[in-house]
C-alpha cells in the first residue's frame, strides 16, 4: 500500500527549498507526495532579488477543502517544517507572541520535531549547557506530545573538536508488553564553512523517511538522515567551487542543493557519520 505524505512548506520556482526540497528526496524513497505551497517564490531568500506570493490562511484552507472534497485527504503523514521554526542564535524568526501558539497547539499535535537548540530551550523554558540538560529538555518535549525529537545543532562541545557541532535525539516507543522505552542518541557533524538553503527542509523529510523504515531505531534513522545530507552538501560544494573558479565565492546559484546528482545517495546513503547512544 501507498505511503503518503502532505507536504505543506514554501516553494520556490528555481532550486531547492520547501516543497522542492522535500518532495523529491521522499518520491525516491517511495512514498506519494501532495504539496500545498504556503508560498510560491521565484528563487529563495538568498538571492539578492525575488519575486512571488505569500498564501493566505483562507487561501491555503481552500485548496484543503478541494482535496477533502474528493474524498483524497487520507494521509499517513504531513509534513510542515514548522519544525518548529522559531529562531537562531539567540534571534527569534518568528513574532514573540507566536510562542504560545507553537508550544501549546503546534507542538503537541506533531509525531516529530526537530528544534534547535534555542529553539528547543525557548519551548520548554530550560537553558541546555551540557548533554544531560539537552536530555532532560528532550525529555520535557516528550511530555509536551512528541515521541521523536531531534535536536539538531546545539552549542556543547563535541569531544571531536570545534569543526564539529552536536545534535542529539529521544525517541520513545512502546514495546509489544506496553512497556515504555527510550532511545537517546548524539551525533557529532562536521561544520560548513558556507551557506546553504533548503537542507532545514531536507532533514526534515529524511527524518521523517527514516524514521518510517526504521520505526524503532532512532540511531538508525539519524545516521541515514545525516549521511544523506553530507553526501547532498558534499556534492554541492564540489561543483559549486569548480563553476565559481579558484579564490572566488560561489554565489547562491551555484550552491543550489544538487539534489538529482544525489539519488543514488538518497536512496541507499553510505553511512558516514555514525551516532552514539546515549
Amino acid at each position: 500500500m501507498d505511503c503518503r505524505v502532505l507536504s505543506v512548506q514554501s516553494h520556490v520556482v528555481r532550486g531547492y527549498v520547501g516543497n522542492k526540497s522535500a518532495s523529491f528526496p521522499l518520491q525516491v524513497l517511495g512514498f506519494e507526495v501532495d504539496t500545498i505551497n504556503s508560498v510560491q517564490f521565484s528563487n529563495h531568500t538568498g538571492y539578492e532579488h525575488w519575486k512571488g506570493q505569500v498564501m493566505t490562511a483562507d487561501e491555503l484552507q481552500v485548496l484543503y477543502e478541494g482535496i477533502k472534497l474528493n474524498n483524497v485527504n487520507h494521509y499517513d503523514y504531513v509534513l510542515t517544517v514548522c519544525d518548529p521554526v522559531l529562531g537562531d542564535n539567540g534571534a527569534l524568526y518568528v513574532p514573540k507572541n507566536l510562542l504560545p501558539i507553537y508550544r501549546d497547539k503546534v507542538v503537541p499535535a506533531a509525531d516529530i520535531i526537530t528544534p534547535n537548540q534555542f529553539e528547543a530551550e525557548l519551548l520548554t523554558g530550560r537553558s541546555i549547557s551540557t548533554e544531560k540538560d539537552a536530555v532532560e529538555v528532550m525529555n520535557l518535549l516528550h511530555s509536551m506530545g512528541p515521541d521523536t525529537v531531534v535536536i539538531t545543532s546545539s552549542d556543547l562541545p563535541s569531544p571531536l573538536g570545534d569543526q564539529y557541532l552536536v545534535a542529539l535525539g529521544s525517541q520513545k516507543r512502546v514495546r509489544a508488553d506496553s512497556t515504555m522505552v527510550t532511545q537517546q542518541i548524539r551525533m557529532d557533524i562536521p561544520r560548513v564553512d558556507a551557506v546553504f538553503v533548503g537542507t532545514g527542509d531536507l532533514f526534515a523529510a529524511m527524518l521523517l523517511a527514516w524514521t518510517h523504515h526504521h520505526p524503532n531505531d532512532l540511531k538508525t534513522a539519524c545516521e541515514k538522515t545525516v549521511s544523506v545530507m553530507h553526501h547532498v552538501i558534499k556534492r554541492t560544494i564540489t561543483y559549486a567551487k569548480e563553476v565559481a573558479g579558484p579564490d572566488r565565492k560561489p554565489s547562491p546559484a551555484q550552491l543550489e542543493l544538487r539534489m538529482v546528482q544525489s539519488k543514488a545517495d538518497i536512496e541507499d546513503p553510505a553511512i558516514v557519520l555514525n551516532a552514539v547512544v546515549l
